[in-house]
């Protein structure tokens, strides 16, 4: 089979695509697998009985289940809650958004692969552009989502050490530049992999810094806020025309309605709907009409910060506790990524005599499904830094006694590896 250049990236290997086969065939293959590397969001009691709610209310509506399954929604999406919506965040923020600042995507990677490729790639006029990534490490689905390659440019963070065992990311600002070649900068808020949260004061120098040169500022609020508001810290609600904010009602409980959401400038939207029209026809009304009475309530704020949120932060809270206890305070160099959101624990293990991909491996024959850290530094150097080979991301959003064991086993299997070198544990 003879493929075009479009075709031979799209099969090649990709950190996504292995890290959604794993998954896939883990659960598929009915093994005792312990799956902490997915980011499948756990399943959270009220929400799934408001979800539950909501549906039978649908079922008994002629109108509603016509509009569910009975009607193409516009390259938009779904009318009647962009109007929620946007008077929602208007009512909370005071943005002053139109229904024309907000579009649907058929979730949040198909919105990132349309940004990414409006903003960045070839102009037709001798110019390249990149999408700039102020700290790595970032998203694994970003990394294969050009259509062109060399699309991302990525900054290496500072690193600051803020326990014994604990560290934090920090935006280096005398490393970030942005230049004539930049099409855009993205930070996510939280960062996944590593639950890091970009300060109110960074986020807005890097606005700033895109105000200046007159690029978009993408932020990826997958887990962030305003909703579904898996934070640890505070970190305010920030929008306004220089800024791409991209939210997701797939970590709220919704992963299968597949629901981006983008509020933008219009004419980004504009565009953004025309691209949808082609790539989809239509985006999937399922997860908009799920929301759509939670939106208009106010709902879905105050069920983001009363249970989602406390529901992940005691996970995290249990995770740290035990893998603390299971490393030891006195044994081999290990630093878990200050945890300030998302649904991950981000472990780095300095001087690792084996690469993070090798203890995925080995972690793997052992029954506990992670992810190698190595994956999650798109727009770096293969070769340029160690540290992208010493870490792993761990999800802890599943069941807490699984967590705890697949936690003991990565410790054990790390002191191993250093017995096995000759080291000190």
């Amino acid at each position: 089979m003879k493929l075009s250049a479009f075709g031979r990236k799209f099969t090649a290997d990709a950190g996504i695509t292995s890290l959604m086969d794993d998954l896939g065939n883990a659960m598929a293959s009915g093994d005792d697998m312990i799956m902490m590397g997915g980011g499948n969001p756990g399943h959270i009691p009220e929400i799934q009985k408001r979800v539950q709610e909501i549906l039978a209310d649908m079922s008994r509506n002629e109108g509603d289940v016509r509009r569910l399954v009975g009607i193409y929604d516009p390259p938009q999406g779904e009318k009647q809650f962009i109007a929620a919506l946007a008077e929602m965040l208007n009512r909370e923020y005071g943005w002053g958004l139109t229904p024309e600042n907000i579009a649907l995507t058929n979730g949040s990677q198909a919105a990132f692969f349309m940004l990414f490729n409006m903003f960045g790639g070839d102009y037709g006029d001798g110019h390249r552009k990149h999408i700039l990534l102020p700290l790595a490490p970032e998203y694994i689905g970003y990394a294969d989502a050009g259509i062109e390659p060399g699309l991302f440019h990525a900054v290496q963070p500072d690193i600051s050490f803020t326990d014994a065992h604990e560290f934090k990311y920090r935006v280096d600002f005398d490393a970030v530049e942005v230049t004539g070649e930049t099409g855009a900068i993205c930070v996510s808020r939280p960062t996944n992999p590593t639950g890091n949260v970009v300060t109110d004061e960074e986020l807005l120098r890097l606005e700033q810094l895109a105000r200046d040169h007159d690029v978009p500022l993408i932020v990826d609020g997958a887990y962030g806020t305003p909703f579904p508001s898996l934070l640890f810290v505070d970190a305010t609600p920030t929008w306004n025309e220089q800024i791409i904010l991209c939210l997701s009602l797939s970590k709220l409980g919704l992963p299968a309605a597949r629901t981006g959401i983008v509020i933008a400038a219009e004419p980004i939207i504009k565009a953004l709907s025309g691209i949808n029209a082609i790539m989809n026809l239509a985006t999937g009304s399922f997860g908009a009409m799920l929301a759509d009475p939670l939106v208009r309530s106010g709902e879905i704020l105050s069920l983001s910060r009363d249970v989602v949120c406390p529901f992940y932060k005691a996970k995290m809270q249990k995770a740290v506790a035990v893998f603390r206890e299971a490393m030891g305070e006195d044994s081999c160099r290990w630093y878990i990524h200050k945890p300030e959101g998302a649904m991950f624990l981000w472990l780095w293990f300095p001087e690792l005599p084996v690469t993070s991909l090798e203890l995925y491996q080995r972690l793997k024959a052992r029954g506990v499904l992670v992810v190698s850290g190595h994956y999650f530094f798109p727009g770096l150097p293969e070769d340029g830094w160690k540290h992208r080979h010493e870490c792993l991301r761990v999800t802890y959003s599943q069941d807490d006694d699984r967590v705890a064991e697949g936690l003991r086993i990565i410790a054990d299997e790390v002191k191993t590896v250093w017995r096995e070198a000759g080291r000190d544990v």
